[in-house]
């Protein structure tokens, strides 16, 4: 990664639509210079960003060919510096302490020409920015700051535009299905990381072949005994035709027997589709499944950083605990069921059992690491690389790969 005269740390709050599917990301950067926290300029601050942070990181490898909602501040939207930027996937956030007068107005109407998508951030409704309503694409509405009871009544305002309505820091389920029944187009929030009341809701047969499945792979069980998991599941073995298919493009040799497929892949290929296939396949949304997108994340910068710390080969027990760790570690969430009762019959060593259950250990530090940085308390995180001995570098670089290492799934999908 290139360096940048000036250090940021990167943040990326997920974006979904009315089917919880990950439609784009806010990117969020604060100079990790504590004594440049506050810059001199909030203009400053979103040029730096742009200039240093988004050419160096790429955003393309941030974004993984989703949408990216950027802020903006009133100079820098009067600048040319957005040729940086991808059209495409740029959508131009104009932050609330802009004045949406005549000059905004024409200028939003300028890069709208030019292809670029406009969204007013922390909105609320009024009739004297009408003319700007039919103009922006998207008005983001914080829900804890209008509230509730005022949501009804803004929204019915608003349909009056032809623009789309994004519910932001939507934290409960409850309140997503509020704006949900209120007709918002986009939510943004962790809801979907939330954990509803645990009613240890039955897990489905391709949930519990999988967890089956798991519990062989990371307990070296007989080649015998794992072939048999996927004879006993039609779908299962299916999926495993298609993921050989998937990574072993341009083999000649073809495919015999189920063990013959199992062998081709290899341990421990099969063992980390195992572990994104509990989400993955878990509903129609697949691999836009934002607690996919979570938890692969997690698990990939985990083992990046463990590795880059202790400085051991790829192959090493250790680093590939830390990938578990950040993969299962949302497992609660998505089963409705208690981590102690999901992972009971896993076998896990204490390691990953702790980090998982108490976010002890050196893994569960990483673990609330990577859960700080998701939530982009960047505060908490400074403390946290202290921590772990990992520095502000070797962050950025971890999650710059394990971006990339979540799109190339998609693409090997595709």
């Amino acid at each position: 990664m290139a360096s940048s005269p000036e250090k940021f740390f990167l943040g990326r709050q997920p974006i979904l639509d009315r089917n919880q599917e990950i439609i784009g990301f806010e990117l969020l950067f604060r100079s990790a210079d504590i004594g440049q926290a506050i810059f001199d300029s909030y203009s400053q601050a979103c040029s730096d960003v742009i200039t240093h942070a988004l050419t160096s990181f790429g955003i393309h490898e941030v974004l993984g060919g989703k949408l990216g909602f950027i802020n903006i501040y009133l100079d820098l939207l009067m600048s040319d510096l957005f040729e940086l930027l991808p059209k495409e996937t740029t959508v131009l956030e104009l932050l609330e302490n802009i004045q949406l007068d005549g000059q905004v107005l024409e200028r939003c109407r300028e890069l709208k020409e030019m292809g670029f998508a406009i969204a007013l951030d922390d909105h609320e409704f009024d009739p004297s920015n009408s003319e700007i309503y039919y103009v922006a694409d998207i008005i983001k509405i914080d829900i804890l700051l209008i509230g509730m009871e005022a949501l009804p009544d803004m929204v019915r305002q608003f349909r009056k535009y032809p623009v789309k309505l994004l519910a932001e820091k939507v934290e409960t389920v409850e309140q997503f299905q509020i704006c949900f029944d209120l007709g918002f187009d986009l939510f943004q929030g962790y809801f979907f990381a939330r954990p509803v009341v645990l009613n240890r809701r039955k897990i489905d047969v391709s949930g519990i072949a999988l967890l089956k499945l798991l519990q062989q792979l990371s307990t070296k069980a007989s080649i015998e005994m794992i072939e048999m998991t996927f004879k006993e599941n039609p779908g299962l073995s299916y999926n495993l035709l298609k993921l050989v298919n998937s990574v072993s493009l341009g083999m000649r040799e073809k495919i015999k027997t189920l063990r013959h497929a199992i062998l081709l892949i290899g341990m421990n290929p099969l063992r980390r589709w195992t572990q994104l296939s509990l989400f993955a396949g878990h509903d129609s949304r697949g691999l836009n499944h934002p607690l996919l997108e979570m938890a692969a994340v997690r698990g990939r910068l985990m083992e990046i950083m463990f590795r880059q710390l202790a400085g051991r080969a790829v192959s090493d027990e250790q680093a590939e605990a830390a990938f578990m760790v950040g993969i299962l570690s949302l497992l609660d969430i998505l089963f409705e069921t208690p981590m102690a009762e999901i992972i009971s019959n896993l076998n896990l060593n204490d390691d990953v059992s702790s980090a998982l259950l108490n976010r002890e250990g050196r893994l569960g530090k990483m673990l609330v690491l990577t859960e700080k940085l998701e939530l982009t308390d960047f505060d908490a995180v400074t403390v946290l690389l202290g921590e772990c001995g990992v520095s502000l570098d070797q962050l950025l670089s971890a999650q710059l790969e394990a971006f990339n290492w979540r799109s190339s799934i998609i693409h090997q999908e595709d």
